[in-house]
Order: C-alpha cells, then sequence, then structure tokens
C-alpha cells in the first residue's frame, strides 16, 4: 500500500477526535441529538483549523443510522460510503474550480430530487469566496428556501468576501486558531503510534510555527521525519529542515543592534545565511521575538501571554531592558516594511542589510522615531562619560577657524601672563580632550585671569551638580600633562562666582566662542 500523509492519515472521523473547536462541535452534537438541524452553514476560519474535516463529521452524522450521542457510529452502510467518498449523499464542490452561474444552477436542478438513501443530501462547498456574483445570486434563492432534506455547508478562509445576502442565510461558526499545546499534545500522541521519538522542545516549535494549523502542523512533522527518518528527531533537526533559527541567536543579535555593533550585527546575518536559513522567515521570526520584548517592556503582567520557558523568559526580561518601548517599536516597524518587500525582492540579502544598517545607525533616517532614537543615544553617552564624535563637516571646521582667528585679533596678550594666555589660545582643545561629563560641564564657560597671573578662574555656564573641588584639580592635570606648566585653577558655579569681590581680569573675549555674561 502507497505511504499517507499523517494530515490524511490521521484526519478526524468523528467529533471527539476534532482538537481545539470545543465550541463549535458541542453546538453541532447538540443540534443532532436535539433534532434541531439548520438548511445551511457557513464554517469560517484560516487555513487547517478543521472546516472541511467537520462538515464531513457533520454529513455523516445527520445521515447515520445509529448515532451516538450526537457523533456517527462509523459502522452503518451510510458512514461507510461517505468515508469511501461514494455516497450519492454528500456532495463536494471546490468553489475555486467550479465558480460560475452554470455550475450553481446544476446543484439547483440537482436539489429538486430527495436522496435515494438516508435522510439528507448534503452540499459541501469548499473557498466559497472565489465564486463569481452570477453564481451566488443564483444560490441566493436555493439557499433560502432548500428542499428540507437539503443541507448547505459553505467553507471559507476569507468570509469578509462573501455578500451579506449569503452570510445572513446562514449559521456561521468561526473556526479559531488551535493554541500551540492544543497542537504539540495532539503531535505528542500521533508520534506515539507512528513510534517515532521525537523530543518535547521539537514538538512545540512545529507546532508554533504551524500557527494554529493542525494540518500545516503534521504536514511540518511529516517532513521533518522523512529527513531524518529512522533518528530521533531532535530541536536542532527541525530547525535545519525548516531553516529556521533559534530563539538565543536573536537575542545575541538583539543585543549587537542595541550597542550599534554594526560589524557584528553584519557578521551575525552572514553566518545566518551560511547556515542556510531562509531570510524571509528570519525577518518574520526575529518581529515576533521584538513583539515579545515589547509586551515585557509595556506590561510585567504579559508573562502569560508569552509562550515561551520559566528559563527563556528570564533572559527576555534582561534584553528588554536594553532599550525602551518607542526604540522597539521602531525596530519592529522597520522589520515589518522589510517583510513586505522581500516577498518579490531578488536581492534579499542586500535589504536585509539594509534594514540592520538602518536599526544600528538612527541617523540612515528622518522620521520622528529615529530622530527621538538618536537623542536617547547622546543621553546615554553623557550618562556615562562617552567622549561624542567631533563634527568633520568641513563646514564646521572652517567656522572653527574662522571664530579662533578672530579671538586670536582680540587677545591683548601683552596684558597676560604666558601661562594664562596660553592656556587661553587652547582651552576649547583641552576641553574637548577631557571628554566624558567635565567637557560638558566645561562647555560656554567664561574664564577670567587671577589677580597675580598665576591661574584662571573658569565660572560655569549654568548650575550644576559638580565637584568644583574635582573638576579643578582635573583642569589642572591636563594643563600640565598637554602644555608642560603648572597652573592654579578656580571653579566656581554662577551661584558661588565671586566676581563682585574679586579684581580679577575678564577673559571672555578672548575664547573661541561666544559667552553668555552672568548678570
Amino acid at each position: 500500500m502507497s505511504y499517507t500523509a499523517l494530515y490524511r492519515k490521521f484526519r478526524p472521523s468523528e467529533f471527539s477526535d476534532v482538537k481545539g473547536q470545543d465550541h463549535i462541535v458541542t453546538t453541532l452534537k447538540n443540534q443532532i441529538n436535539a433534532d434541531r438541524i439548520g438548511h445551511a452553514y457557513l464554517f469560517c476560519g484560516t487555513r487547517g483549523t478543521g472546516k472541511t474535516t467537520v462538515a464531513k463529521i457533520f454529513a455523516k452524522a445527520v445521515n447515520c443510522e445509529h448515532p451516538v450521542d450526537g457523533n456517527p457510529c462509523g459502522e452503518c452502510a451510510s458512514c461507510r460510503a461517505i468515508a469511501a467518498g461514494t455516497s450519492m449523499n454528500v456532495i463536494e464542490i471546490d468553489a475555486a474550480s467550479n465558480n460560475g452561474v452554470d455550475n450553481i444552477r446544476e446543484i439547483r436542478d440537482e436539489v429538486a430530487y430527495s436522496p435515494t438513501e438516508g435522510k439528507y443530501k448534503v452540499y459541501i462547498i469548499d473557498e466559497v469566496h472565489m465564486l463569481s456574483i452570477g453564481a451566488f445570486n443564483a444560490l441566493l434563492k436555493t439557499l433560502e428556501e432548500p428542499p428540507s432534506y437539503v443541507i448547505f455547508i459553505l467553507a471559507t478562509t476569507e468570509a469578509h468576501k462573501i455578500p451579506i445576502t449569503i452570510l445572513s442565510r446562514c449559521q456561521r461558526y468561526d473556526f479559531r486558531r488551535i493554541t500551540v499545546e492544543t497542537i504539540a499534545d495532539r503531535l505528542r500522541e500521533l508520534t506515539e503510534k507512528e513510534q517515532v521519538e521525537v523530543e518535547d522542545k521539537a514538538l512545540t516549535y512545529i507546532a508554533k510555527a504551524a500557527d494554529g494549523s493542525m494540518r500545516d502542523a503534521l504536514s511540518l512533522l511529516d517532513q521533518c521525519i522523512a529527513f531524518y527518518l529512522g533518528q530521533k528527531l531532535t530541536y536542532d533537526h527541525v530547525l535545519d529542515v525548516l531553516g529556521a533559527v533559534d530563539t538565543d541567536v536573536f537575542g545575541d543579535l538583539f543585543r549587537k543592534i542595541c550597542d550599534q555593533k554594526l560589524t557584528d550585527v553584519v557578521r551575525e546575518l552572514e553566518q545566518i545565511i551560511l547556515q542556510g536559513r531562509e531570510l524571509s522567515q528570519f525577518v518574520t521570526d526575529f518581529i515576533w521575538y521584538l513583539r515579545n520584548l515589547l509586551m515585557l517592556k509595556s506590561d510585567q503582567n504579559m508573562e502569560d501571554v508569552l509562550d515561551v520557558s520559566t528559563e527563556r523568559l528570564a533572559q527576555m526580561k534582561k534584553e528588554a531592558d536594553l532599550t525602551d518601548t518607542d526604540t522597539l517599536m521602531r525596530y519592529i516597524r522597520v522589520l515589518s516594511e522589510l517583510s513586505g518587500q522581500l516577498r518579490y525582492a531578488t536581492q534579499k540579502r542586500v535589504l536585509v542589510e539594509l534594514a540592520m544598517i538602518k536599526l544600528c545607525r538612527p541617523a540612515m533616517e528622518q522620521n520622528y522615531d529615529s530622530i527621538l532614537q538618536r537623542i536617547r543615544v547622546l543621553e546615554q553617552q553623557m550618562e556615562k562619560g562617552i567622549p561624542m564624535m567631533a563634527a568633520v563637516e568641513s563646514g564646521a571646521a572652517q567656522s572653527r577657524q574662522d571664530t579662533e582667528s578672530r579671538s586670536q585679533e582680540k587677545l591683548p596678550r601683552e596684558a597676560l601672563s604666558t601661562d594664562v594666555r596660553m592656556f587661553v589660545d587652547r582651552f576649547q582643545e583641552l576641553r574637548r580632550k577631557m571628554g566624558g561629563m567635565q567637557s560638558q560641564q566645561l562647555k560656554d564657560a567664561a574664564l577670567r585671569e587671577l589677580p597675580d597671573g598665576t591661574g584662571v578662574q573658569i565660572i560655569l555656564a549654568r548650575e550644576l551638580p559638580v565637584d568644583e573641588q574635582e573638576l579643578a584639580d582635573s583642569v589642572e592635570k591636563m594643563i600640565e600633562r598637554e602644555l608642560k606648566v603648572r597652573m592654579k585653577v578656580q571653579i566656581h558655579t554662577p551661584h558661588t562666582d565671586p566676581r563682585p569681590q574679586d579684581p580679577v581680569t575678564d577673559l571672555s573675549g578672548f575664547i573661541d566662542m561666544d559667552i553668555d555674561i552672568e548678570p
């Protein structure tokens, strides 16, 4: 006998075998037990959730000679004929290929004849949204008042495309996406029957990859078993077959993006490509990873919503603290745009690398989110005392040269001591070399010579929580190291400025920047 795919081999034959659709199964069984069967049903929901399967079980149950608690017995002549596909009472139509008016007219003519055996004639129209407008109109009257022995079951994945006049004539049942736990339990049950050894972690990943579809999960499992036939199916095996990336890789990549280590990010991407991972799937999985981080960042009570292990959840909490909500939303937006572009792209790697550059370099974009991130990066650099990159534009350089030449023209060098004059000339250069928070504290400061000419007073431009003596010592060390001279330095804030009492020489006009004079 030829091999049968798992999703066909283990297709449910009674309502109790249907997983994850209890709200629909219970309703249909109650209708059968109470003999309150409708004339038209609409089964809608995503692929692989059991719409056609439930329709066939329902068709068997209403025609069964000996139903058991709403379930078909599976042994009578009617049940066997329907299961074998030879029954004249159950007609399954694919609306994708039979979508014309003439096809519906044939149905309208056929319903005039009562079933040759059994109680009901059941028409299962799959992908009903594919019918043309004319076909829908031809179906209207028959659907509204069919003979008592006719039942219509319409199945679709896109209920919004069905005319409202059809919807109003049907009982609608929405099939839900099946949970990861339900799919994993079903896969575990079937692998035991097939005597295949599989890791639980591998089954869980397949269940997640199926995205709520039991049929997709069985197809993926079938594919993985075939690739590693006779071997134990492990988590790494599943990743290799599906071309997926481990979540630990996402965590490592995310940390490098947050640190703006573009070279490391590109190298990580290179490794993913060399391992044969599908870039479209990689981007989709990375978006979901960022989505989970965003959920954790938004509300700590989201832990129950995320389907991850306790160990992985603790690691994700640490990773979520590396950035803020707005930045995560920007990452998701950039990658979502990338996901749409990859569908028809011929150079997927180039597009992915471009997106990674955007994530690591907010300056590449001019939108609001990117500007906010750039500001946050600058704030973090100031808090950590990391020297910020100096401007390199030629215009800015020329402007500094012009300013320095003007300041040199204004400076009455003969009125100052040699050491003070040297310090004033190179004040901005020395300030920048100090770097970090101290450089920012000295920005826009005013300079005044001490009366004895042995040093300077530095009046800070604004009130800051600063250790004046520590800052003065740092400036003195910088002067001694760079200028090879010893000079006394006094640091004051606007509040402690001794200018009204001390007769010192004001040097504000001598340095290469504008100084605001305190009142």
